[in-house]
């Protein structure tokens, strides 16, 4: 039985987290600095397994719908000198953690990590492959903006060992692409995907976004279209965020172009149901996987886990932030780099930790933490599997829990043999439903985007 709208409007209108960490980054605080992240990376363990993130926050055009820590410039000086500022924060952090302590994965991300030169993407593996021990078999994964992409920077790429390129397309319509700001073809998307695969890059994930500006069902079903026949291995569908308080260039876009939450919900349903006819598993909220990739395989098993890039199989013991607004989790808790790029470069001279803010967490946070992660994955979790880990720590959360389930008057959530699970109702819904065992919340919803 499909929802009302009204269930659909009650539900979907709540602004909710998406949920890449717990606690959520609003609620970072000052008193995780230098010192506090300094202590936490000496203190990892010995052969501890890294996953680095590094930071370009930078890009040659401005498209209005992004949500990103971003600067934009036609000069490469700029780009140059904070090349030099994560190089030193590379070089800090590297002697800082155990010797022993391995690279397993690697991501670039942005603003637009390929607005680096040739010579400059060679120079920053070459750096981290120097500072840091790096498993042979290291996953290197770079984000990648196809528009005007030449051979030289694919060539550099490729030669350095990447193995995942994320594509980023929005949507391929012409008038919404105009709206957003972002005019980019089919045939240069396609031209520079088929580059990377000769090279040998044997991954391809591609983002899109519904909700767009003037966006509507057909539109939306003839991007996913063409994105299929572009073959990827993964798809990342995103609902854009309009949060134009938090990112002032939003304002260019037009608000009254928007869909509205009843039509968001449906373009949402529509588009999962046409990737899953299309041979895509359904991971979690907002990704698809071919059904032998990996991330499809790992959310069979369980092993599926979420962090700032998304959904991942990421096993690390630490995720390290690299760059300026860069985001790093460690077994202590979450950490944060100065978001304003001279303030980063600043803090990175003399060998000095960018870290501004954070949060330690506590037995709770933990717990909670892992609830909301479970459900983001698994759409359940398990109260035997809370009680081994928490004792008796773990009956109140368990008790709200129950309580969640005898409320739900919309089919939501059910209660099993083990636990909590979230219907196929429901699962539109997921976020609003993790939302409920989020601590944190209440008094401070208005930072966060729509839930569907």
């Amino acid at each position: 039985m499909s929802l009302s709208p009204e269930a659909i409007l009650r539900n979907a209108e709540q602004p909710v987290p998406r949920y890449t960490s717990y606690p959520t980054a609003p609620h970072f605080h000052a008193g995780v600095g230098p010192d506090v992240y300094r202590g936490w990376l000496q203190a990892l363990p010995e052969n501890a397994a890294l996953s680095l993130y590094v930071h370009v926050p930078f890009c040659d055009t401005l498209c209005w719908f992004c949500g990103c820590h971003t600067k934009i410039t036609r000069q490469y000086a700029p780009i140059a000198d904070y090349l030099e500022a994560t190089m030193r924060e590379i070089a800090t952090i590297a002697a800082l953690v155990p010797a022993s302590a391995r690279v397993t994965h690697l991501h670039w991300g942005g603003g637009s990590p390929t607005i680096l030169s040739p010579d400059d993407s060679r120079r920053l593996v070459d750096r981290i492959r120097r500072e840091f021990r790096v498993d042979d078999d290291m996953e290197f994964a770079v984000e990648v903006d196809p528009r005007g992409m030449d051979d030289a920077r694919i060539d550099a790429l490729a030669e350095s060992g990447l193995t995942r390129v994320s594509i980023g397309v929005q949507d391929f319509d012409p008038a919404v692409q105009k709206a957003i700001n972002r005019v980019q073809s089919v045939a240069e998307t396609r031209a520079v995907i088929e580059r990377f695969r000769e090279h040998g890059v044997g991954s391809l994930n591609i983002d899109a976004i519904y909700g767009l500006p003037g966006q509507h069902a057909q539109q939306l079903s003839h991007t996913l279209d063409e994105v299929v026949r572009l073959a990827p291995d993964r798809i990342a569908l995103f609902g854009y965020a309009h949060v134009p308080w938090m990112k002032r260039h939003q304002s260019m876009i037009d608000t009254g172009a928007l869909p509205g939450v009843l039509e968001r919900h449906a373009q949402a349903e529509l588009a999962a149901g046409l990737l899953e006819e299309a041979g895509f598993a359904r991971i979690g909220i907002d990704h698809f996987a071919r059904l032998d990739d990996e991330l499809a395989v790992a959310a069979r098993e369980g092993r599926l886990q979420r962090n700032f890039q998304g959904y991942t199989v990421d096993p690390a013991d630490a995720l390290i932030g690299l760059g300026a607004s860069a985001i790093g989790k460690l077994p202590q808790g979450y950490v944060q780099n100065e978001p304003a790029i001279a303030g980063y470069a600043r803090a990175t001279q003399a060998g000095g930790l960018a870290a501004v803010r954070g949060v330690a967490l506590s037995a709770e946070d933990q717990m909670r933490g892992e609830v909301i992660e479970r459900l983001m994955c698994d759409l359940a979790f398990s109260r035997r599997h809370l009680r081994q880990r928490y004792g008796s720590a773990a009956d109140p959360l368990i008790a709200e829990a129950e309580e969640i389930i005898e409320a739900d008057a919309d089919g939501f959530v059910v209660g099993t043999d083990d636990g909590f699970m979230i219907t196929s109702r429901g699962r539109p819904f997921l976020r609003t439903v993790a939302a409920r065992f989020d601590a944190y919340l209440p008094g401070r919803p208005n930072g966060h985007s729509l839930a569907v």
